[in-house]
């Protein structure tokens, strides 16, 4: 039986934290282990009776008083502490967290700091609560401490969903220089989903401390991710904390913490930022029951494997090509290959199909109301997809992947819930080819990006296995312009850009995403301040297989005055870089660029016999490490041209942490060469 869940991902204060809910039917097995939640009531639990939260309202002169942490000198807040703890209520045996948090102000973008929402999930009758809570703004006022209390009844309720209710709060009297402080408690019936941590967020933290107790009952793999450090990482064992009847059980206390954590700064080029923000991870693996019974609850591959195939949201549909065998039929010849069979039935699908921005592995509506609706979700096309090429006499195999933005599936052991998405997959002649339905701009055997994260599991007939997923093209742009420059101080003459692979995707989106042609270049000439375009056309618009070509003849005055003795000319009018990508001073998790990347600038100024270049830059090469990349820039004049050749390619789509700076410092210089005009004199 399949198991769906919902993830929630909700602010705590500059936290963020994840949880999954089951959202169907509970499997035999997770009922069997449940049965342990039954028989607490009949059982006593262990008091661990330790100090752990620091105390709510010591607010130091000191505290108020300081304007800038070493820590982060530009931050708009700072955490100075924060205290988790997760721990199993003696008393109704529930799972408890109380969250603790002390955050300054430290400047006005850091005012929404004072805006706090606590998220309690659902699930039937079985919710989550909040019992109790405190929270108040302390400021320093002519030398002295100004406590303003937050008080319940400004405590608003916001129902997300049929799963998930949202507290809200702002505190009073928030300002520049303030310190918030928020604790409370809340308590859940779901005991199988442990509370997780995220020692990182978006501003930086002095301390972040976390407390997990875990009866020994409940075997889990407790994980660090990110690249930070431990301050402290501790376990203690208590002793008998869990008696059912005649059975006994310990408890493990787990205290991790780290100290002076920087903020978590997401740039661009890269995947989905859970997976590197530090973090502790508590995943649920087997249960031990008192009767000797053991639930195993993760899973190996071939329960998975037959999970899905079983599926009726899944499996069942790709048996279900017939639904779909009349347009099939009409597609195939007795004398087509299989390559180009797999083709017709790639771009029927594609244009069939209006996708709903869904993702999911699973089909939401059915192949055949899908088919017929003609709309639906990433499972409703790709499954059809499969179930066509399957009906059309292919071998074609499903394969459930996790996006960019989703965070990487773990390869360790399956985890169902880890995966959002699903391709399919056909061989020929020894080359394997990817396919999504969904992106009406994407060519045969060519992934969306946002299905460019690593790897995905292929689901075989009765196995399976992990396959690389590698971007099959680049995303390139080749430039070739070539002016003339008149007496009257205007350069003429062309533009001409061949955008090939995902480059060529993007160019075609824009284009077809205008009511016509000429409200494109219409638009594209208004965004040029100084170039006009005198005339436009563009080549292999509808056939996804080419490179799209644009040829534009354009105008572009450089000096106002016939008497001028020089002026400047900036030769990138296209292909110029404004800004470095890469900011951070360091970066502790990959640059992931998805695919190869490849920006080519042909420039030849055709100039009059009295007019020349000035001095040359000086030729500019730069080389990233193991052939990662690298970009070449020279200007030159012969006789009565001058000639400005520029490449930036980028070859490897992932660079680890330590190349960063490289490649911070080649945009640098890119940016920097780019943005030196020439300058052009009379003889």
């Amino acid at each position: 039986m399949r198991i769906a869940w919902l993830t929630s991902k909700i602010h705590y204060s500059g936290s963020y934290f994840v949880w999954l809910i089951r959202t169907n039917s509970f499997s035999h097995e997770t009922l069997r282990g449940i049965s342990l939640l039954a028989l607490i009531i009949f059982c006593t639990f262990k008091s661990f009776g330790q100090p752990s939260d620091f105390p709510f309202g010591q607010i130091s002169y000191a505290e108020l008083s300081k304007e800038v942490f070493p820590l982060d000198t530009n931050a708009n807040a700072i955490v100075l502490n924060e205290f988790g703890e997760a721990y199993i209520n003696p008393r109704d045996f529930k799972l408890n967290f109380k969250y603790h948090v002390k955050i300054k102000i430290l400047k006005k973008a850091g005012l929404e700091k004072g805006n706090f929402e606590i998220a309690l999930r659902k699930n039937g009758s079985s919710e989550e609560l909040l019992l109790d809570i405190k929270a108040a703004t302390f400021n320093l006022e002519n030398n002295t401490i100004i406590d303003s209390r937050f008080e319940r009844k400004d405590l608003f309720t916001e129902t997300r969903n049929e799963y998930l209710k949202v507290k809200k709060l702002a505190l009073p009297n928030v300002k520049t220089g303030s310190i918030v402080e928020v604790e409370y408690t809340m308590e859940s019936p779901f005991v199988m989903n442990f509370r997780e941590w995220e020692f990182q967020s978006d501003i930086p933290k002095l301390k972040s401390e976390y407390w997990a107790n875990i009866p020994g009952n409940y075997l889990y793999n407790i994980s660090l991710k990110g690249f930070l450090k431990l301050s402290k990482n501790e376990s203690t064992l208590v002793k008998e904390c869990l008696i059912v009847g005649s059975g006994k059980a310990d408890c493990a206390l787990y205290k991790y913490a780290m100290v002076n954590i920087p903020a978590f700064i997401e740039e661009e080029f890269a995947t989905a930022s859970s997976n590197f923000i530090a973090a502790i991870n508590i995943e649920l693996t087997e249960i031990r029951h008192f009767d000797g019974r053991i639930d195993k609850v993760t899973k190996e591959w071939s329960d998975v494997d037959d999970e899905l195939r079983r599926d009726q949201s899944f499996g069942v549909q790709l048996k279900r090509g017939k639904d779909i065998a009349g347009e099939i039929e009409k597609l195939i010849k007795p004398s087509d290959n299989n390559l180009t069979r797999a083709n017709k039935v790639y771009d029927f699908i594609k244009d069939w199909y209006s996708w709903n921005g869904t993702y999911g592995k699973y089909s939401e509506f059915g192949i055949k109301k899908a088919f017929d609706s003609r709309k639906g979700n990433v499972g409703d096309i790709n499954l059809s997809l499969i179930a066509a090429l399957r009906f059309a006499g292919l071998e074609a195999e499903p394969v459930v992947l996790s996006t960019r933005a989703n965070g990487t599936a773990k390869d360790i052991h399956p985890v169902l819930s880890d995966f959002n998405y699903v391709v399919a997959k056909f061989d020929h002649e020894g080359t394997t080819y990817l396919l999504d339905a969904t992106d009406d701009f994407m060519p045969f055997g060519m992934l969306p990006e946002r299905c460019l994260n690593g790897k995905g599991r292929v689901l075989e007939g009765k196995k399976s296995y992990w396959i690389n997923i590698e971007p099959s093209e680049k995303k390139k742009t080749i430039s070739a312009v070539k002016l003339k420059l008149d007496d009257d101080g205007f350069l003429r003459g062309s533009i001409q850009n061949i955008y090939s692979g995902y480059e060529a995707a993007a160019q075609r989106k824009i284009v077809l995403g205008f009511s016509s042609l000429a409200e494109y270049f219409k638009d594209l000439d208004n965004n040029w301040a100084h170039i006009n375009i005198i005339n436009a056309e563009i080549e292999n618009l509808d056939d996804f297989v080419k490179p799209l070509t644009e040829k534009l003849t354009v105008e572009i005055k450089v000096f106002d005055e016939l008497s001028a003795t020089s002026f400047f000319f900036n030769p990138f009018i296209i292909q110029q870089w404004k800004k470095n990508p890469f900011q951070s001073t360091n970066r502790l998790y990959p640059v992931d660029f998805a695919y190869p990347l490849e920006w080519t600038l042909s420039v030849i100024l055709e100039l009059p016999t009295h007019i020349q270049l000035g001095e040359a830059p000086d030729p500019l090469a730069l080389n990233l490490r193991d052939k990662g990349g690298f970009y070449r820039y020279q200007a030159t004049q012969i006789g009565n041209q001058v000639s400005i050749q520029s490449s930036l390619v980028i070859n490897r789509t992932v660079f680890k942490a330590d190349e960063y700076n490289n490649l911070k410092e080649l945009f640098a210089r890119v940016i920097q060469s780019q943005n030196i005009d020439l300058v052009f004199v009379k003889k």
